[in-house]
């Protein structure tokens, strides 16, 4: 979750939404999920611009102690604000900051207000991250026995040098390790996160890190290349001549590596970024976001989306729990989505997907991209003849430019 938070209209102070947000069979009709934002890390990654905050940089007025009060407050407000509307929730997805340096038992009592408040959906998903070095076999067991039905570790490499110059503390082998743990614990559904193009990271680095992944053998892989966000202590030391910066050609050269390995160990693409073993293993609630469904982010920061109306909380935790206490809704500010913002955002997010964009949200410019995209290989020339637009291999490398020429 990014830091910066853009301008937006006022949000009502009591969290209300239009009507056409919550018209009824429509809005029912509609997936939906919540995203939990816990902002606490023990300690700041040079590349991490997100909202979070060390204990040093917490301030008074807020404290892990409370998060979890002041979260399940944020649900209840959800319920008051959506109405009675039978809305069962599909997923939950705790992130962060470290989700895992709140006991698993503080975790689990806001999961449990979700439900309470919500009703979970058969077989729904529930997913927190956490940093290899945060859990322990007996936590991920209480994490299971809370509810939670998938992980997500954050390994970023296996290699001790480009840990280090991403400031990740956690030593090489540990997320690995956490898996098996994971496994058993009784989670079905594990995810390793992975950046490649760190500075003074080779092609033999990298490859190592995808076979030791490989080996440990979770059932799904994000693979995210390394952007520099301006302000970031890593942005520091590039723009010092202490790194380099990472170089295109390297970055597409690492994402075929990735792409080839994951494959041939069983695990396909069905996002840009992300790689999963069959169809159960995919983060499902991602996919709420990328096809444009509902949910609802509680924590600082969070967002949230509703009906076309996208809103975003105050980032302070100081500043979220003093309007919780106040009985207020902690957004700070929202949009209003036109139809057209709607399509082009359903271009710009579909079009990374493996099913790819119907071509009946292209204009006439935009046909004329897609079919020379398909001249050029970047554009499946079977799923242009089914009336989507779906990226090829070569087309994945390209993705933003192939958007920017479709949205026309």
């Amino acid at each position: 979750m990014p830091s910066a938070l853009p301008d937006g209209l006022p949000a009502p102070r009591d969290g209300s939404l239009p009507a056409s947000a919550l018209a009824g069979g429509e809005a029912a009709a509609r997936p939906f999920g919540f995203y939990v934002h816990v902002p606490y890390c023990a300690s700041r990654c040079g590349y991490c611009d997100f909202n979070t905050y060390t204990a040093d940089e917490l301030g008074g007025g807020a404290s892990r102690a409370g998060y979890a009060d002041d979260a399940i407050a944020e649900v209840r407000l959800a319920r008051r604000v959506l109405g009675d509307a039978d809305r069962p929730v599909r997923t939950v997805f705790f992130g962060g900051g470290t989700p895992t340096l709140l006991p698993a038992a503080e975790l689990g009592r806001v999961l449990a207000a979700i439900r309470d408040e919500f009703g979970l959906a058969s077989e729904a998903e529930i997913t927190t991250e956490a940093n290899p070095e945060s859990v322990d076999p007996r936590s991920l067991a209480h994490l299971r026995e809370a509810g939670f039905t998938r992980l997500s570790f954050g390994m970023q490499s296996d290699r001790p040098h480009v840990l280090r110059v991403l400031d990740r503390r956690h030593t090489p082998g540990r997320a690995l390790e956490c898996v098996a743990e994971a496994r058993a614990a009784g989670f079905d559904h594990v995810n390793l996160d992975l950046i490649y193009g760190t500075p003074g990271e080779t092609d033999e680095d990298w490859q190592a890190s995808l076979d030791a992944v490989v080996a440990a053998a979770p059932d799904h892989v994000s693979a995210y290349s390394l952007i520099v966000e301006p302000g970031t202590r890593l942005a520091g030391r590039i723009n010092r001549g202490e790194l380099p910066l990472p170089d295109d050609d390297m970055l597409a050269d690492r994402y075929l590596m990735a792409d080839a390995t994951l494959t041939a160990a069983g695990l396909g693409w069905y996002e840009v970024s992300n790689w999963a073993a069959s169809y159960e293993a995919r983060c499902h609630h991602n996919e709420l976001y990328w096809t444009g469904a509902d949910w609802w982010g509680a924590g600082p920061g969070a967002h949230s989306h509703i009906g076309g109306v996208r809103w975003w909380n105050v980032k302070h935790p100081s500043a979220y729990a003093e309007r919780l206490a106040a009985g207020e809704s902690p957004a700070q500010a929202r949009e209003l989505l036109t139809d057209e913002d709607r399509r082009v955002e359903r271009i710009l997010l579909e079009l990374r997907l493996k099913d790819g964009c119907p071509l009946s949200l292209l204009r006439e410019d935009g046909l004329a991209a897609a079919e020379r995209a398909v001249a050029e290989g970047l554009l499946e020339p079977a799923a242009f003849d089914t009336r989507h637009a779906v990226l090829t291999l070569k087309g994945r490398l390209l993705a933003d430019a192939v958007v920017r020429d479709l949205v026309d």
